[in-house]
């Protein structure tokens, strides 16, 4: 009887689809003593999977049981057959399709040179198999030496994956200083994600797919791409096996068979392409096994010298991307601020500051936000109520820490000290804050004052009131924060005001911190306070809480900015927090903290600067 193929590989999906993974669990973890092994892989890699997939039967413990699972989007039904054929007493190969798990990303995934769509299937395994706890990874690019059984067994405990480190960045000057400069990324703790050990439990808790999905809308990661991702994602929660089971092609040593578990011929060293290569001859062991030998033989027979040279402009073209990355500052996201919003050069705004400042047009803005529009009530949930609005809260932080400490390394945000964190420090209740407003990146200031006060500790939390449009259209790196880091957005619609009120009183309240620009307006690099308006007082008077009034005095430091401009260091300085006082009325507090408040901040210009605070409005005309 002739096998239809494609009715067998979909009653095998079908047995291991989510729908079904319950009623199989039990008897994937007693009965059978199951080790998941996961291969990706397409029609162009699937005689070289054979051979892999060969190689690690060879070494299969016949006391337990192996599922290996190909995950694919366009296979052949020659080529399932052929790895069906495979099969044993106690290894099982069965085929998943994740077209449709691709075609929700795949138009934000980079593809490149050795790299294919395949690279990025590992990050749907733990929503697709709900029925594991963890699970191998293998590059179909591997020849297996050892019972993957024995990695299998790794207690993973918390942390996300079971790697060894990336021997290219751990051995490359250029490769190492671009993870640690682009990604903020040690190089010792930057792992190959060719051969992992996942714990799916984990990956599926901290939503890593979810992660890497909005990571893909704000970073356009060119060097190695998925692996990029997955070290950002995973950093701090890695556990480093054996080096045994990733022996990558950039190692410098040359290990005895016996040292081996995996070999993983990463990067342009493939052994159908060079047959006397690095380990060559364990692949051509068991290719010879299979029935592609004579086909990969071809291949090998076919590579060349035009081919070599492609493999060599490639090594070099990977090299130039590293270095590009390195010296393009923010080539590691698509864009803080798009280019249509950065037509205005530096030196403009300062004369536009100079000439807002003399008509007294202390309250608008010197550069345009891009248009916005109307925050409707059920668009925003302040108080982050719903489970995933605080997923994507906590993903954001990682990001914009990960970001603030890239700006802080590269010293594009310079902080040279804080002045008066005790007066943080001793805050017993919520608070209002506030600060001047005169960069973009003026709130990563404020973040590091409110960390350094140790509030964080005693579970009180930091939020930012930001304008109804840098919610709802801002673009970019910057919309996605805005949107997602404790803002606090203000509305034109009345009802979604309404929200706003009872949210800022009730987090006032419980003990958290609220910063808000009490200016109005942005100004950057602008030395002086503003005039103050009173919504911010307003809030800390109806929630019965001090204002800790802040001030950011700046002066140019030795590292060049944008449009000439130095980078400008910065002190923090934080006063002594203003109370309402009791017995007066809510308009003479608000009024009486609005002008304590100025007064600190007029105090703390006039002795830093060492000039009186005066306008050029204020000034009257020469006769």
């Amino acid at each position: 009887m002739k096998l239809n193929l494609r009715k067998s590989h979909q009653l095998r999906t079908k047995l291991f689809s989510p729908k079904h993974a319950l009623k199989i669990r039990p008897s994937i973890r007693t009965k059978y003593n199951v080790i998941p092994v996961f291969y990706a892989c397409d029609d162009g890699y699937a005689k070289y999977l054979i051979v892999s997939i060969t190689s690690l039967i060879a070494h299969a413990s016949a006391k337990k049981k192996y599922n290996i699972h190909v995950l694919y989007t366009s296979m052949s039904d020659e080529n399932m057959n052929k790895l069906l054929k495979l099969s044993t007493k106690n290894v099982s190969i069965l085929f998943h399709d994740v077209s449709k798990e691709l075609a929700k990303m795949k138009s934000k995934l980079a593809i490149r040179d050795y790299y294919s769509a395949t690279t990025y299937y590992r990050f749907f395994i733990p929503d697709m198999f709900p029925e594991y706890d963890k699970a191998l990874y293998i590059d179909a690019d591997t020849i297996v030496l050892s019972d993957v059984a024995e990695f299998y067994n790794y207690h993973l405990g918390n942390n996300l994956v079971g790697a060894v480190q990336d021997m290219l960045v751990k051995n490359d000057k250029i490769y190492g200083k671009y993870v640690e400069d682009v990604l903020n990324v040690s190089r010792a703790a930057y792992f190959n994600a060719g051969v992992l050990l996942i714990n799916l439990i984990r990956f599926r808790k901290n939503r890593i797919k979810n992660q890497f999905s909005e990571l893909l809308n704000l970073y356009t990661f060119v060097v190695a791409q998925d692996q990029d991702y997955l070290n950002i994602l995973c950093q701090d929660n890695i556990l480093w096996v054996d080096s045994k089971w990733n022996v990558q092609m950039t190692e410098k040593q040359i290990r005895e068979e016996d040292e081996i578990g995996i070999v993983h011929y990463n990067l342009a060293e493939k052994p159908w392409h060079y047959k006397n290569g690095k380990y060559a001859d364990y692949f051509w062991r068991y290719a010879e096994k299979t029935s592609e030998y004579e086909e990969i033989l071809a291949v090998l027979n076919s590579f060349d010298a035009d081919a070599k040279m492609k493999d060599e402009q490639y090594g070099r073209n990977l090299l130039q991307l590293a270095l590009d990355e390195i010296e393009n500052d923010f080539n590691y996201h698509k864009a803080i601020i798009p280019e249509e919003h950065r037509k205005v050069t530096r030196q403009e705004i300062v004369e536009k500051i100079e000439k807002f400042e003399r008509e007294g047009r202390f309250d608008e803005d010197v550069e345009e936000d891009p248009p916005g529009r109307m925050l409707m009530p059920d668009e925003i949930d302040y108080l982050h109520k719903d489970i995933n609005a605080r997923v994507r809260t906590r993903y954001a932080y990682m990001i914009a820490r990960w970001f603030m400490n890239v700006l802080l390394s590269k010293r594009q945000l310079i902080i040279k000290d804080i002045v008066g964190i005790e007066n943080y420090r001793r805050l017993k209740s919520g608070a209002i804050v506030t600060c001047n407003h005169f960069n973009a990146m003026d709130s990563f200031a404020m973040q590091i004052a409110y960390q350094k006060s140790h509030q964080r500790q005693r579970r009180r939390k930091f939020y930012r009131i930001i304008k109804e449009g840098n919610y709802t259209s801002f673009p970019g790196f910057f919309g996605f924060l805005m949107r997602n880091c404790n803002t606090l957005p203000l509305s034109s619609h009345p009802a979604t005001m309404k929200k706003f009120m009872k949210a800022v009183k009730k987090l006032l309240q419980k003990g958290n911190f609220i910063l808000i620009y009490p200016e109005q307006s942005m100004w950057w690099n602008y030395k002086k306070p503003k005039p103050l308006k009173k919504g911010g007082y307003t809030f800390a008077v109806e929630a019965n809480v001090p204002v800790l009034p802040c001030f950011v005095t700046m002066q140019d430091s030795d590292v060049p900015g944008e449009g000439g401009f130095m980078v400008q260091e910065y002190t923090i300085h934080i006063g002594k927090p203003i109370y309402p006082i009791q017995g007066k009325s809510k308009a003479e507090n608000v009024k009486y903290m609005m002008e304590e408040n100025f007064k600190v901040w007029k105090n703390i210009y006039e002795k830093t600067y060492g000039v009186k605070l005066e306008y050029t409005c204020d000034k009257k005309p020469e006769a």
